[in-house]
């Protein structure tokens, strides 16, 4: 099952396919699948490792050595797949909201590519689910809906746990 997104420059795909794979054989998956969408700049990723533990990884591995990741510019770790509806994707973060414990704020992060679903009656949906207040500026846990398409990925996640290597290598030289 899909449960990475990789983002990367237009036209380095087939490197950063190269990348990826090499980075989940050495954390121990050779089984991994990488594959490149009909989208710019787009990778999805299936591994047997947890996801969330990949990004943290590639995170220590950034920090450790900033070179050592060259294509790759963000990665981001995928919970749950569904299909691109709105009842769906509401279903499933209902499902998921158990993860967001009760004094912790939240944000709700839509990015959309390929699809004409309106990402405030999504988000209005959404919020509807879950009791937690709110914060855009310093979420506990951030409701990621990543729709690609026909599928969409969905995950509950720190704000740590998404990997944005340019931020990282920039944190790096503060």
């Amino acid at each position: 099952m899909l449960n990475l997104i990789i983002t990367c420059a237009r036209h380095l795909e087939p490197e950063t396919e190269e990348e990826m794979m090499d980075i989940l054989e050495e954390f121990g998956d050779s089984d991994a699948k990488i594959a490149i969408t009909e989208m710019s700049g787009i990778l999805t990723g299936e591994t047997n490792l947890d996801p969330v533990e990949v990004v943290r990884k590639i995170k220590e591995m950034v920090l450790d050595e900033p070179w050592s990741i060259r294509y790759c510019l963000r990665i981001i770790p995928i919970q749950t797949i569904v299909e691109t509806q709105i009842d769906e994707i509401e279903r499933v973060v209902s499902e998921l909201s158990n993860q967001i414990l009760d004094d912790e704020k939240y944000r709700i992060s839509i990015e959309k590519r390929n699809s004409g679903l309106s990402s405030s009656e999504i988000i209005t949906k959404v919020a509807n689910k879950i009791k937690n207040k709110v914060s855009l500026d310093f979420p506990d846990k951030v409701i990621l809906i990543e729709i690609l398409g026909s599928k969409t990925g969905i995950s509950i996640l720190k704000k740590s746990d998404v990997l944005s290597i340019e931020k990282t290598k920039r944190s790096i030289s503060e």
